[in-house]
């Protein structure tokens, strides 16, 4: 990796992939047309330059929260190889540019997992991505299962992001909020989920990274410990223990009693940079390095930086 920091939310969309979910019937793509997250020559280059700016030198890919989730099993699976491939093939030109996470066909199990292990064992990949439910079901459906256990078994990644559905609410939806509080209510309904459910624990050896800080969840640990007992009876352990077991990335937009609230909720060292390009992009997306700078202490920050993402996908970490 040529250069420092490793950000592992950022996104990247073709023309052609988002016409295919459309022509699938996927509403909502116009919100990813138009910002520079293509692969041309233009938009990549200047995509280089704004990471190089920032001293990001290397991105972990993800489709979400366009993803192939389909009912129809034909579409989803062929959206997915799709995408993967396109994915490969740009880590292939630029592999200290970019690793990625592999798209699955879901909800369908056994293609999911056979799109999986072509990923990772064909492609190279690092994880996988999901959004925060499958087409209106809970990631804690037992349905899902088998892929949590083939990611743990290998000890893979799988990287949770919203799914941009208002969190299928009609006082999300109806009122303008779809990205600004509906996809951060995702992340929190999310990551509870898998907490009560006991997935951190049950899985050891998946590594789940939840988006934006996994939401209000680190102004909600304590209300949650002293409320599962009775509200969630069967939850195996203690909120604040479960969600430690995981990891989440940075995107914060800046603000730094964010970063402060989860640093000190979830520790340091499970904290890894994010950007979210090219919603952040131009100053905000510097400013999305720079506030874990100024906030952090120099070992902190660098290991939020970098050192932590490189562990978690069991990398050395790069040299500073």
């Amino acid at each position: 990796m040529t250069s420092t920091h490793i950000d592992i939310h950022a996104h990247l969309w073709t023309g052609e992939y988002l016409d295919l979910l459309a022509s699938y019937g996927r509403t909502g793509t116009e919100v990813h047309r138009g910002l520079g997250a293509g692969a041309t020559a233009a938009e990549l280059e200047a995509r280089f330059a704004l990471n190089d700016s920032a001293g990001v030198g290397h991105q972990i890919l993800s489709v979400s929260p366009a993803v192939p989730h389909f009912a129809n099993e034909s579409h989803a699976v062929h959206a997915a190889q799709y995408v993967n491939d396109l994915y490969a093939d740009l880590v292939a030109q630029y592999p200290e540019r970019f690793s990625a996470f592999a798209a699955l066909p879901l909800p369908h199990l056994d293609s999911a997992l056979k799109e999986l292990t072509r990923a990772l064992d064909e492609l190279h990949m690092v994880g996988a991505t999901v959004t925060t439910d499958v087409l209106g079901k809970a990631l804690t459906e037992p349905e899902f299962a088998p892929l949590f256990e083939e990611l743990n078994r290998r000890g893979s990644v799988l990287y949770v992001h919203p799914s941009g559905m208002d969190a299928h609410s009609s006082l999300v939806a109806d009122h303008n909020m779809r990205w600004m509080v509906g996809a951060p209510l995702e992340d929190t309904i999310a990551v509870m989920q898998l907490i009560l459910a006991g997935v951190p624990s049950r899985y050891p050896d998946l590594k789940i990274v939840n988006s934006h800080f996994g939401g209000a969840l680190p102004m909600l640990l304590q209300r949650a410990d002293n409320q599962y007992g009775w509200e969630s009876p069967d939850t195996p352990e203690r909120p604040s223990v479960a969600a430690r077991r995981m990891w989440y990335d940075t995107v914060g937009h800046g603000h730094v009693p964010a970063l402060r609230a989860a640093a000190e909720s979830f520790g340091v060292d499970r904290l890894i940079l994010g950007t979210d390009f090219p919603y952040e992009s131009g100053d905000i997306f510097r400013r999305a390095i720079a506030y874990i700078q100024d906030t952090l202490s120099p070992a902190d920050a660098d290991a939020v930086l970098r050192a932590n993402a490189a562990v978690m996908l069991g990398r050395t970490a790069p040299a500073r």
